[in-house]
């Protein structure tokens, strides 16, 4: 790739050439700001990195100059500073920047850190697959006994997780392992069953000082979304409240509507669950990632069928490159479960087939399934979709599973 290097900073220029240039990278260097916008506008690279604190126009304002070209719209711009300030990132963030990493600068991170910022991909990652309740037991190591938590990592952005059952404890972990100095993440709740939400307290990044986290929810009528996850950390419930937090947290109530954040667009949707559910779709770079748990999809014969809705969850999730969702129960299960809230095979390849899915995902799976289970209904699925003569590629994805896209 074709980096443009703007730092008054001698020494630290130096090493990022040589890093980058060793990894074969072409690199162009300028000590000064002065002139740089003309010179970039004619090279054309594929990235700038920039320092913030220099003469004549500093790195925020380069960057806001740089934005304003919309021949340079696909280029990416990374800010090289030593301020490692809240302020300053939010700020670069505001101005156009895809990416910030501080000085002094690590050598062994130095380059997967920008390799991150400037990667196109998409990591979508499952931390727990099972819904209701977890279950342990030899029965269920293939596919993990997890309740629900996914997560979306895009270069430069914050991680997107989705729910918090049991298995962002394994996030968690992952997280915390990582050598990042600090975590951002975005955080949203279908709703609020104690299957999506009761492990927020073992998340540990909401204890460290400055993280940056944002929990998104449905608001349910006088309960807000902070409200129900403050009242499950109650002391007669849990041990720990959230005033133990020591990231900067924000709740967000949600009702259907879109979100932006930057380059990632969030769209939510009414779901057939008992209370408020949402489903949501995250679209990023042409490509987006449908999460639709939990959810009932009656069979047509029954009463209760809306074929209205069917048509608008169908539309909401029209050809998307990954529909993750309730498949709760196999179709002979299903008569003795109905208005729990949770679909069956039959109807979810239905959808799928009629929205024309590019993968399908099997989710939320009733705890006492076991592995055998869940192939069974991957194979059952299958099976409708070839019935229905749809190409849609049907997965039963594990803990641990990751697609990127």
């Amino acid at each position: 790739m074709k980096f443009f290097i703007i730092d008054d900073d001698p020494d630290a220029m130096a090493l990022v050439s040589l890093l980058l240039t060793a990894a074969g990278h072409e690199v162009t260097v300028r000590v000064s700001s002065a002139g740089a916008i003309a010179e970039i506008a004619e090279a054309r690279p594929d990235c700038v990195i920039t320092d913030v604190m220099m003469p004549v126009m500093d790195g925020f304002e380069l960057t806001r100059e740089l934005r304003r070209n919309p021949d340079l719209a696909a280029m990416k711009i990374l800010i090289l500073s030593a301020k490692s300030y809240d302020f300053d990132r939010r700020r670069a963030k505001e101005m156009g920047a895809d990416g910030y990493i501080t000085k002094p600068i690590n050598r062994e991170s130095f380059l997967k850190s920008v390799n991150e910022f400037i990667s196109n991909r998409i990591v979508l990652q499952y931390w727990g697959v099972h819904g209701t309740l977890p279950a342990p037991g030899p029965a269920y190591t293939r596919y993990g006994g997890n309740t629900p938590c996914v997560s979306v990592e895009i270069g430069g952005e914050p991680l997107y997780i989705f729910d918090c059952g049991s298995g962002i404890k394994k996030l968690s972990d992952h997280v915390m392992a990582g050598a990042a100095q600090r975590f951002s993440g975005r955080i949203f709740i279908s709703h609020t069953h104690w299957d999506h939400i009761n492990t927020v307290p073992f998340f540990a990044p909401l204890y460290l000082r400055g993280n940056q986290i944002d929990i998104h929810g449905p608001y349910q009528g006088d309960l807000t979304i902070e409200r129900a996850i403050s009242a499950q950390m109650e002391s007669v419930y849990f041990p720990v409240t959230v005033r133990e937090f020591g990231a900067r947290l924000v709740f967000r109530d949600l009702r259907e509507e879109r979100l932006e954040f930057g380059p990632v667009r969030i769209d939510t949707m009414l779901l057939r669950h008992p209370g408020y559910c949402l489903g949501y779709k995250l679209s990023c770079r042409g490509r987006n990632i449908c999460y639709i748990t939990d959810n009932e999809l009656y069979l047509p014969t029954d009463p209760r069928h809306d074929a209205r809705y069917v048509q608008r969850l169908a539309d909401f999730v029209r050809g998307t490159d990954v529909l993750i969702t309730d498949t709760t129960y196999r179709d002979h299960e299903y008569p003795t479960k109905v208005d729990w809230g949770h679909s069956c095979v039959s109807q979810v390849a239905d959808l799928a087939a009629r929205a024309e899915v590019k993968r399908l995902h099997l989710f939320h799976h009733d705890p006492d399934q076991t592995d055998r289970d869940i192939d069974a209904k991957l194979e059952e699925t299958r099976a409708e979709l070839t019935r229905l003569g749809s190409k849609v590629v049907c997965e039963a994805p594990a803990e641990g599973g990751q697609l990127v896209l």
